[in-house]
């Protein structure tokens, strides 16, 4: 492979994995799926919750107006609930809902079952080699934050 077609082929293969994960975990779903980016936002909440809106909006490099759009669309499917920032009556601060809670917590668990069958189906020397990956894919990642937050920042 040509030096220049692996950050390619990386970007490709990366992208296409996460892709698939997220088709087979939508297979079987009882309620109405959820997009990108309100899981996304929904995993934000659920991790800080009391989020104000503007600060999951520069965490999530969206503008704020769309993030409000999301607000409302996850707001009226029963997943988040918002409160007026005490001392800040402009603001709004969110909450996952149990609902939620109960949502993200069973598709983290169907895609942890999913992602180690997988691994377990490819050979003992995919395995080791995926599981040396993992620190440069974590620096890749790390880095890959580091120039937005600064690109944000400007």
């Amino acid at each position: 492979m040509a030096a220049g077609e692996f950050p390619d082929s990386l970007a490709d293969v990366l992208a296409g994995v996460q892709r698939l994960i997220r088709r087979r975990l939508r297979a079987g779903l009882t309620v109405p799926r959820l997009r990108g980016a309100q899981v996304e936002l929904l995993r934000l909440v659920a991790a800080r919750p009391g989020i104000r809106v503007s600060d999951a909006a520069k965490e999530l490099y969206l503008a704020g107006n769309s993030v409000s759009t999301l607000v409302n669309q996850l707001s009226r499917a029963g997943c988040l609930r918002r409160e007026t920032a005490p001392g800040d009556r402009r603001s709004a601060l969110l909450f996952p809902t149990p609902a939620a809670r109960s949502r993200l917590h069973d598709w983290e668990v169907r895609r942890s079952a999913l992602v180690r069958e997988q691994v377990a189906r490819l050979s003992e020397a995919d395995q080791v080699a995926l599981a040396a990956a993992l620190p440069a894919l974590r620096r890749l990642a790390h880095n890959l934050h580091e120039e937005t937050e600064e690109a944000h920042d400007l």
